[in-house]
């Protein structure tokens, strides 16, 4: 897997933030923004396979009330 870069113009405030979160949890702010993009993408994709998953088993209200859906217990 190859690399690229990214530059972003941020707002100063936003920057502030960024690297308080980071130091608390000992990080740079790079990686700490790089983490929190993956998990967000990791996040939206077992959504997508949550609701993929509900519409091949159906989903709560189709008359499958015997069957636990895949998503019981995801918030």
């Amino acid at each position: 897997m190859g690399t690229s870069v990214l530059s972003l113009r941020i707002d100063r405030d936003l920057l502030e933030r960024l690297r308080h979160q980071a130091a608390r949890r000992g990080m740079s702010v790079q990686d700490y923004v790089v983490r929190t993009l993956i998990r967000d993408d990791f996040d939206q994709r077992f959504q997508t396979a949550v609701e993929e998953t509900e519409r091949f088993y159906g989903s709560p209200g189709s008359g499958d009330e015997d069957q636990v859906r895949p998503s019981a217990g995801i918030r």
